[in-house]
């Protein structure tokens, strides 16, 4: 794997798709991210940002999922 493609879910934008690697989180925060399917080698896709930035919708597997800037900051994710 190229570490050149890594980034934070964060940083790809509309319409840009990556493979989840790693959640750099613990607890319930990341059983969280867990039982919404960020979980690694799951492919998600960015859907929507809202106006100001923040919010933004992730389409993973047949679920739209809103995060949080300082939650999908947490996410490391392979750009495909």
């Amino acid at each position: 794997m190229n570490a050149k493609k890594l980034s934070k879910l964060s940083e790809l934008g509309s319409g840009e798709r990556g493979r989840v690697r790693a959640i750099e989180l613990t607890g319930m925060a990341r059983r969280r991210l867990l039982d919404f399917g960020f979980v690694p080698d799951t492919e998600i896709e960015v859907a929507f940002r809202s106006p100001m930035g923040d919010p933004t919708s992730y389409r993973i597997k047949d679920s739209m999922i809103a995060l949080r800037r300082e939650e999908s900051d947490c996410i490391v994710v392979e750009r495909i």
